[in-house]
């Protein structure tokens, strides 16, 4: 087993808000408590969310116009640094890295993460993207020193559409569960709606885009409120916010459905919700389940592919509805509301927190 400290790599395009960003930061911090040195490549440098990179970690920017762009730069960077891995977590930053290897003639490990459904994925991609990201995965994966996908769906997934075998794929959950994250959770929230006596709220949080299908979570809802007072917030921002806002106004929800946008800190939020609902189409490994559930809050879920039956224990810690059944959905949240939740033994939180998932890496880099 190799001795730390050592270098370990990120690279990304740049560091946007996404859930794949959020896992990268939190292990990095990881990867810095066990005094593991960590860069983070960034082929074009910027983004919003630069203020969250812990200061320990040195970020290298490699100024290229788009990510094709980066492959020399990045050849260069692994030459000159010899990181002993690096990570990847996108499409095309993979694909980019394990061709760099080949080129600069390094040992470092190449490992490529696969975050979400690819199947899924790919199909709501456009023009030459939907064919080229399929062919890169199939072609240039087996390339790579190690594969890890975030769920045993994803997994399974990826070696039907990669043709992979299933065993090349290693399984290693996100770092959901970090330090600090229950002290959040006890914040105040400044939102009307969350003052004691008010009504139950049940509580949605993505992305504003077809993957998280919140139109079959507010048509849910729209059945909840005819039986139950109740309201409905969904924290997040994206390209659907009009299509909803639409659909509130046409099912006569104004009242009871607020859309805030982004919040710094979700988990005062899902603290203090009566319920927490996934509605998603699909998922690679949804982490604002495991947050609400980690604070306390009961969940509902549609039984998407992947992740949900995975976390819920197929069930058993949180209810299942069948995906885009709003009927279905709606009496899950139901049951929650009138008393139906599912208790969550503790122990089962370990296998998403920080420290669980940081070693598994560096079992991958041989280190102890």
């Amino acid at each position: 087993m190799s001795e730390v400290p050592c270098r370990v790599a990120f690279f990304l395009r740049f560091l946007g808000g996404g859930g794949a960003e959020r896992v990268i930061l939190n292990l990095s911090r990881g990867f810095v408590a066990r005094g593991v040195k960590v860069d983070l490549v960034l082929s074009a440098g910027g983004g919003p969310h630069l203020w969250q990179v812990p200061p320990e970690v040195r970020v290298v920017d490699l100024k290229a116009p788009r990510v094709s762009a980066s492959l020399f730069d990045l050849a260069k960077y692994l030459q000159q640094e010899q990181p002993l891995a690096i990570i990847l977590a996108l499409h095309y930053t993979g694909e980019i890295a394990i061709l760099a290897k080949r080129i600069a003639k390094v040992p470092t490990r190449v490992i490529v993460v696969e975050h979400n459904t690819l199947s899924r994925e790919v199909s709501k991609e456009r023009g030459s993207r939907k064919f080229l990201i399929p062919l890169a995965v199939k072609y240039l994966y087996p390339w790579a020193d190690n594969i890890v996908a975030v769920s045993q769906g994803v997994a399974k997934d990826l070696s039907a559409v990669s043709h992979l075998p299933l065993d090349k794929i290693q399984v290693i959950y996100n770092p959901v569960l970090v330090p600090g994250l229950l002290e959040k959770a006890q914040e105040p929230v400044d939102h009307p709606w969350f003052a004691p006596g008010e009504p139950p709220v049940i509580l949605g949080v993505g992305k504003l885009e077809a993957q998280k299908d919140f139109p079959n979570l507010i048509r849910a809802f729209a059945q909840v409120r005819r039986t139950k007072k109740a309201r409905l917030v969904i924290l997040g921002w994206g390209p659907d916010r009009p299509q909803l806002e639409s659909l509130i106004a046409d099912l006569g929800l104004e009242d009871d459905v607020a859309l805030p946008g982004h919040v710094d800190n979700p988990y005062a939020y899902m603290a203090k919700a009566a319920v927490f609902a996934l509605s998603s189409a699909w998922e690679g490994l949804p982490t604002v389940l495991i947050e609400a559930m980690s604070v306390g809050t009961p969940v509902v879920s549609t039984n998407c592919e992947s992740g949900p039956a995975e976390i819920l224990d197929n069930g058993k810690h949180g209810l299942l509805a069948p995906v885009g059944d709003s009927n279905a959905l709606a009496t899950a949240i139901l049951q929650v509301l009138n008393g139906g939740s599912k208790p969550v033994d503790a122990a089962w939180f370990n296998q998403f927190g920080l420290e669980a998932t940081t070693q598994q890496y560096l079992d991958l880099f041989g280190i102890r």
